[in-house]
């Protein structure tokens, strides 16, 4: 008989980036690169797992812009593009390396490999990543969740219900759009969740949520398990608690896996390494030397200067990869049988939630370490993976409670998004905000042009609301262009509430919003005026 469940739980997300003015557009590679490295490696390690027969149960969100561009055409061109020039460069590689070390030579060929392997995984699901992920959901292989529209965070809208609304509502259509059914479970932006929230969830249909330990920690009542079992809301929802435990033997700065010497190291790629000439056609137009995923170097050690990083070798870290999966399963068993010895005998859930990034880009070796722990847990006496949605169905007896209002950000709450570098965002977005509720009162539906700028104004506001660009502000990262998004989101929403308020129409420019901004062709307005 089992001791208990492990919930992993990826969250898959990326703030949407799309210029169909350019040709090739610097941070549209963020996504392209999580395309390589994290999405198509999971859908490789799911065929592997299903041919030799391993019943792996993943959960994983993800999110309605990472759909909207996982489908939009014009993007999956040029990631087509990308990919034909990063294959012809690991050509070059191969070539190049033959007469260099015998590990850099080997690795070439290794990238060559494994990029047209990627590339033909892309293919076979006729370029929509999407028809891969609803496969194995239909298979009861993988749960996966929706989030709410542009990964807003929810605490900050929470002075307008109906932005908070349109945020849920539009996240679910736009679910129901590509995944074709209902989704049951959600993951709010940033795992930010106040009191009251759950009642919008429950009134649009979803079941499920996560909140930080934080949410069960500071709740209106203790729950009895902790954060090892889930709880449910006066409002009927359903709410699971990140283990901290989890987070800290995987990703912990200190003792985390991924910063033994055996892994590749990051920051050292032939984008930087290789002379300028040769390297040119494959970095960004500007010239400014990019990453493009070949990477010859381990992290050798954390103290090691990036010039002096030793080389990296697939099979040494591929031994690494199975130590650690073998100590992670090893340590979660050993919690599972102590809660549930300390439970008297009730299974304890514990719940793993990441970045889905973080594995394979990031941590180039993550989806490896995924795919070893799957067939370990597939064999313990004491562990089960489970998902969410099988949690919810098998549960009969559950506490309620309230949550507290909490994050997964530093410290819990809301610091990490509100600040003194971001706290100018705000005003500008409630304002917004309210002239967008204005707006859909107002719109006489019989008028075209009315209806097509009252749902380009939602787009700008959605994208406006989007978390990223005060999380990229606040960390530092890309400032200029999270900077220079906000402000374009609002002032073409403004340029079209002048608009639609003296009735002074530029279609012209009406078109050009919508091809620049065209996220949720469906996008329904009046969310915001009921």
């Amino acid at each position: 008989m089992k001791s208990g469940n492990i919930v992993l739980v990826l969250h898959a997300h990326l703030p949407y980036v799309r210029h169909p003015e350019y040709e090739e557009f610097l941070e549209e590679r963020w996504l392209f690169e999580a395309m390589i490295e994290t999405y198509i490696p999971l859908l490789r390690m799911f065929k592997r797992l299903e041919k030799d027969g391993v019943n792996f149960k993943l959960t994983m969100s993800i999110t309605p812009p990472l759909m909207e561009m996982l489908t939009s055409e014009d993007l999956m061109k040029k990631f087509e593009r990308h990919m034909s020039k990063l294959i012809d460069l690991a050509e070059k590689e191969v070539e190049r390396t033959s007469t260099e070390d015998p590990k850099k030579h080997k690795m070439a060929k290794y990238y060559l490999n494994d990029f047209n392997e990627i590339f033909g995984i892309f293919k076979s699901y006729g370029g929509n990543l999407l028809e891969g992920f609803k496969e194995y959901m239909n298979k009861g292989k993988l749960d996966v969740l929706t989030c709410n529209a542009t990964h807003g965070y929810l605490p900050l809208m929470e002075i307008h219900p109906y932005s908070v609304k349109a945020q849920v509502k539009i996240g679910v259509d736009t679910y129901k759009k590509h995944m074709g059914r209902s989704p049951r479970g959600i993951w709010l932006a940033e795992c930010a969740y106040y009191p009251g929230l759950d009642k919008i969830l429950a009134d649009n249909g979803i079941e499920y949520f996560f909140v930080d330990s934080h949410g069960f920690w500071y709740a209106d009542e203790r729950p009895k398990y902790g954060v090892y079992r889930p709880v449910v809301t006066p409002s009927g929802v359903f709410v699971f608690a990140r283990d901290p435990e989890s987070s800290e033997q995987v990703w912990s700065a200190d003792v985390g896996y991924p910063g033994d010497g055996r892994y590749r190291e990051f920051y050292r790629d032939i984008g930087f390494d290789r002379e300028y000439d040769y390297i040119r056609p494959y970095i960004d137009k500007s010239g400014v030397r990019i990453n493009t995923g070949i990477k010859y170097h381990k992290i050798t050690s954390k103290r090691t200067p990036l010039s002096e990083k030793e080389l990296y070798d697939i099979d040494e870290a591929l031994t690494a990869v199975k130590e650690h999966a073998k100590d992670f399963l090893s340590k979660k068993e050993a919690q599972a049988r102590n809660l549930n010895a300390l439970f008297g005998g009730v299974e304890p859930v514990i719940v793993a939630p990441f970045d889905a990034e973080l594995f394979g880009h990031w941590w180039y070796e993550g989806i490896f370490f995924l795919e070893e722990f799957f067939r370990m847990i597939s064999k313990s006496r004491y562990l089960r993976a489970a998902t969410a949605g099988e949690m919810v169905d098998r549960l009969e007896v559950v506490q309620i409670v309230t949550p507290a209002a909490s994050s997964w950000g530093a410290n819990g709450y809301n610091e990490v998004w509100l600040n003194g570098k971001t706290d100018w965002i705000y005003p500008h977005q409630h304002e917004l905000e309210e002239k967008m509720r204005e707006v859909a009162k107002s719109v006489d539906e019989s008028n075209e042009l009315q209806v097509r700028m009252a749902k380009q104004m939602a787009r700008e506001l959605l994208l406006l609301q989007s978390s990223d660009w005060a999380f990229i502000i606040t960390t530092g990262t890309s400032v200029n262009y999270a900077v220079n998004r906000v402000k374009s989101h609002i002032r073409r929403f403004l340029d079209l509430y002048g608009m639609f308020k003296s009735g002074n129409i530029d279609e012209e420019k009406l078109k050009r919003y919508e091809w620049l901004d065209g996220i949720f062709s469906d996008v329904d307005y009046k969310i915001y005026a009921n």
